[in-house]
């Protein structure tokens, strides 16, 4: 009756110390099944950290992984523990939001603060276990390291891709309507298109976009190294039915 990703998504808020109770109404499985799991469902996938435990959401990993790599940092505490951040433009209110929740849908009850900077917002997040959920962290800007997925990471991105894509899109992509004219017997006439855009100065993740795209059958193109673009009308209309324009 239940997928393996409801399944695990039940047994991790359990693990995480909630009651039967609130999970259930939570995800709206009942507390017998989730009892049954406990105990021949196989053990849970590690991470890199055995105290960070899995994502609590798939799904909103995926996604906000794709912010992560687009827009987002992660800092050390003074005393112990680490700080996600994630910058979302002001023109985006809806990004905002989007981001505040896949943040607590991937560890739930964690505390959530948003800070006004010039031209955007800063989503922060404390947590000890950020640099397990993203090992991609380091010093120095990404495009000046290397960026790869851990194999736990590539398995998620492969079962979600499109919530991948959606967040790379939602940090560093655009949707816009490009025009051109055309002489039709004899008159110029002008004709307007959808385009999606993505830019990043990291190669690594640029190649980790294009995987993805390839992967749900999206046709792209890189006019140069920097960017990718999507114009064909049926790939287009594929990023916007799962993707969509920023709001």
């Amino acid at each position: 009756m239940y997928d393996l990703s409801a399944r695990r998504r039940a047994l991790t808020l359990v693990a995480q110390g909630r009651s039967l109770n609130s999970v259930s109404r939570e995800t709206g499985i009942s507390r017998a099944a989730i009892r049954s799991w406990q105990h021949r469902l196989e053990p849970l996938p590690r991470m890199t950290s055995p105290d960070s435990g899995p994502p609590a959401d798939e799904p909103a990993y995926a996604y906000l992984l794709g912010l992560y790599l687009g827009d987002g940092c992660i800092s050390a505490h003074p005393r112990s523990g680490s700080y996600l951040r994630i910058a979302c433009a002001d023109a985006w209110p809806g990004l905002t939001e989007l981001c505040r929740e896949a943040i607590t849908r991937v560890r739930p009850g964690i505390g959530l603060c948003t800070e006004p900077k010039q031209g955007c917002v800063m989503i922060t997040s404390y947590s000890p276990h950020w640099p397990q959920l993203f090992p991609q962290h380091g010093p120095g800007k990404k495009h000046d390291r290397s960026i790869a997925l851990q194999p736990w990471q590539q398995a998620l991105v492969d079962r979600y891709p499109w919530e991948f894509v959606r967040g790379l899109i939602h940090s560093d992509g655009c949707r816009i309507t490009n025009w051109t004219t055309r002489m039709v017997r004899g008159e110029r006439k002008r004709y307007e298109y959808p385009r999606y855009f993505f830019t990043n100065l990291s190669a690594d993740i640029i190649r980790l976009f294009t995987a993805s795209l390839d992967r749900v059958g999206v046709e792209w193109r890189q006019p140069n190294p920097r960017n990718i673009s999507v114009a064909k009308k049926a790939s287009v209309a594929l990023m916007d039915l799962h993707v969509g324009p920023k709001h």
